[in-house]
């Protein structure tokens, strides 16, 4: 009995050191397995920092690039990037997916991810490429367990967007670099003189537009409202602009994801001539405005996507502003090309674009420019129009039929041609009726007559490049009694410089029936284009980086 038991014992004793020398020999090899998979899996990732002063070595690291005609070279933009291990690894087991789904963290802000340090033989050296790492991997064994591998984390795409503020970025660094290098050459006009506030910085921007600057003309909108408008008398630009937009070939496109700037096509004039009704409030005509922009934001993103920021409006009539105002982000965001730039009236250059008023009675030039020399103009000061707002009626006070130096009627005598007495005076009165804007002005400029410009309130046209002081006189209300004292103080050399810088710079505000490069249409053009380059639309709705 004694002697079977022990026996027993013995047997139970050898079988229990079997059974726990097995389950502590699958526990080791368990641990070692986790091990491996978590070394791999901070092997693989890695980090692009995003500082400069950083001494990683970039090299190793495979960045995103851009496929498209618009740009020369990929954004650099920062963003994380993930390493696979060899193809040979990869093919080796591919039954592990539904493993490797589970080991596979989640998208890992590249802001926020700092570069991992190295275990074991990469102690040393935390900086080591990713090719250096994988280059000194010991070789797999047939047998040898491995780690599952890890998929490619998504590239980041790049939108249309990000492809035109990267065109948008490189035009900003072209023209700063502009600035330090000599004039560039020009087989039509080289800009030059005092007549410009920098002529290096508007002509390398101009050249920046010709080859870059896309704008989308929505298509919503019937006629007679949209897409049509005055082409001759006093609100000239206002249709001209909207018939040369609908035809334009080199800056259009039919295509809004390849757009810089949105264009709302809507004429002010046309809206007071069909829609507003003697003694009615104007606000019915910004609620029509308001509809329009709720139907474009509704049916496209652009809009929403930046609060109307890269979109423009252009009007010649005296309330193309007061329209605006029923569109608060239109107002706040939106570029409004506007004559009647009056910043008493919300009007603000550093966002919205001062065009000139034009007043034709028909669509051509022939005959309106020209003019004798200074030497032949004997007549000091001129002006002819009505009185009516609260500049005039000073000038009027002042100087109508008191001089005959200064000659300011209200009506002309019957015969005497207008712009004969114009190219007969050395300097052309150009006071502000109702509305700040005046036709004399470009008026003036065509004739070689060097305006007075007599307001308050008023940003000339292109004053973000054109210096006015240069070619032009600026008198405020207060001096309108002093007017003549003004002009007779300017020496006789310095008015000819300025009659000299009047014919230069009147190829600016020339309107063709086609196009001409530097005329007043690439004008209107270039200043819209300045104030794009001033801002950077972001992807997220509504977000807008100045």
């Amino acid at each position: 009995m004694g002697e079977g038991f022990k026996n027993w014992f013995a047997k139970t004793a050898s079988s229990f050191k079997v059974v726990l020398f097995a389950a502590l020999l699958i526990l080791v090899s368990g641990s070692a397995s986790l091990f491996v998979q978590r070394r791999s899996y901070w092997a693989l990732i890695y980090a692009v920092p995003t500082s400069s002063s950083s001494n990683t070595n970039l090299d190793a690291v495979q960045r995103p690039s851009l496929h498209a005609k618009e740009s020369d070279s990929p954004v650099d933009l920062h963003s994380e990037v993930v390493v696979s291990v060899d193809d040979h690894r990869r093919k080796e087991d591919l039954s592990n997916e539904a493993a490797l789904s589970k080991s596979v963290s989640p998208t890992i802000d590249a802001q926020s991810l700092q570069v991992q340090q190295f275990n074991g033989s990469n102690e040393d050296n935390p900086n080591m490429s990713i090719s250096e790492d994988f280059s000194s991997t010991t070789p797999f064994k047939e047998n040898e367990s491995i780690d599952p591998p890890l998929k490619h984390r998504r590239r980041r795409v790049y939108t249309n967007l990000d492809r035109l503020e990267d065109g948008l970025r490189k035009a900003r660094a072209a023209i700063k670099e502009a600035l330090k290098g000599s004039q560039l050459q020009d087989p039509d006009y080289i800009p030059d003189g005092p007549i410009y506030r920098n002529a290096k910085f508007f002509h390398r921007s101009y050249l920046e537009m010709e080859k870059k600057f896309k704008i989308y003309v929505y298509k919503e909108g019937e006629l007679p409202l949209f897409h049509d408008g005055p082409c001759r008398l006093l609100y000239t630009m206002e249709g001209q602009f909207i018939n040369k937009m609908e035809v334009n070939k080199k800056f259009r496109t039919y295509n809004p994801e390849k757009a810089h700037v949105f264009y709302l096509p809507y004429s002010v004039t046309r809206l007071v001539q069909y829609n507003w009704v003697r003694g009615t409030p104007i606000k019915r005509l910004g609620g029509i405005v308001l509809d329009y922009v709720n139907v474009i934001a509704g049916k496209y993103p652009f809009w929403n996507r930046s609060l109307g920021t890269d979109h423009f409006m252009l009007s010649c009539h005296d309330w193309g502003p007061a329209t605006s105002f029923s569109v608060p982000d239109l107002v706040k965001n939106s570029v409004r090309a506007l004559c009647n730039a009056n910043t008493s009236e919300r009007f603000n250059p550093m966002k919205d674009v001062s065009i000139p008023e034009i007043s034709l009675k028909s669509s051509r030039l022939e005959g309106l420019i020209g003019g004798p020399s200074p030497s032949q103009r004997t007549i000091l000061a001129f002006f002819a129009g009505g009185n009516h707002g609260f500049v005039r009626p000073i000038l009027f006070r002042h100087w109508e039929k008191k001089d005959p130096d200064i000659r300011v009627h209200n009506y002309l005598p019957k015969g005497v041609p207008y712009y004969d007495l114009m190219r007969q005076s050395k300097y052309c009165l150009c006071p502000s009726g109702y509305e700040v804007a005046s036709p004399r002005v470009v008026e003036a400029l065509y004739n070689g007559c060097v305006p007075v410009l007599i307001s308050k309130s008023y940003v000339p046209p292109f004053s973000d490049v054109l210096n006015w002081k240069m070619f032009s006189v600026i008198v405020s209300l207060e001096d309108i009694p002093n007017l003549k004292k003004i002009l007779m103080r300017i020496p006789e050399r310095q008015y000819i410089r300025m009659q000299r810088r009047v014919v230069q710079v009147r190829r600016h505000f020339e309107l063709h029936v086609t196009p001409k490069r530097f005329d007043v249409f690439h004008m209107i053009l270039h200043s819209i284009w300045l104030r794009r380059l001033n801002v950077k639309v972001s992807n997220e709705p509504g977000n807008i980086l100045d």
